[in-house]
Order: C-alpha cells, then structure tokens, then sequence
C-alpha cells in the first residue's frame, strides 16, 4: 500500500464508521499519547526498564506491541495529515531529498557511526 492510499484507506474508514475527524488538536494530542506507548514499549525492550508483570504485551518481548503502537501512530499522522490537507507522498519526498542535500556526506564521515 502506498502512503497515498494509506491516507486514503483512512479517509474512508472515518466517513464509515469514524463519524468525523476529531479536531487537529485533538489528534495531536492523541498522536502524543500514541507516541508516549510506543517509548514505553521501546524502552523496556531495548532499555534499561523491565516489563510489569501484569503486562500482557511481555510475552514477545513486546514486538507485537512494537508494531501494534507504530500503526496507531501512522493512523493519527495520516489522520492529521488528512484534515490539514497535507500529501504525505509529497512531503516525504521533499524530506528525503533535503535531507540527501544537506547530509549527504555528514553521516560518511562521522567518527562515531564508523565504530
């Protein structure tokens, strides 16, 4: 699926079962609560932090949740991008080729990634 028929796909569901979209900064709050499970699950996987044990998402060591937490984010991303009228497809090209401008030899001599 592209991002475009992501937004999309999305688009549809809200007018289906969704109502309406909440406001944009509803959904910005949301995304930051979205953002603030993932780094939860993020940080007992790869970090220092241990899972609770009445945490159902330890089994796997939380790939699932992982996952299930990085969908809930693009869904209000695409969510927000929608309602502000935003074509991510567009928006991330011209990141990609800003970011190859601006750091296409920063990161090949930086010390610190060759170790």
């Amino acid at each position: 699926m592209s991002i475009k028929e992501a937004q999309e796909l999305v688009d549809r569901w809200i007018h289906e079962y969704g109502v309406r979209y909440f406001s944009e900064l509803t959904n910005m709050a949301i995304l930051t609560e979205e953002v603030g499970e993932l780094a939860r699950v993020i940080s007992r996987r790869y970090g220092d932090q241990s899972w609770k044990a009445s945490d159902p998402r330890s089994e796997d060591n939380g790939k699932a949740a992982m996952g299930e937490e990085m969908a809930d984010v693009l869904w209000v991303l695409l969510c927000l991008a929608n309602q502000t009228g935003v074509d991510l497809t567009e928006e991330l090209q011209k990141s990609i080729e800003k970011k190859t401008q601006r750091d296409s030899l920063r990161h090949i001599h930086n010390k610190k990634l060759l170790a």
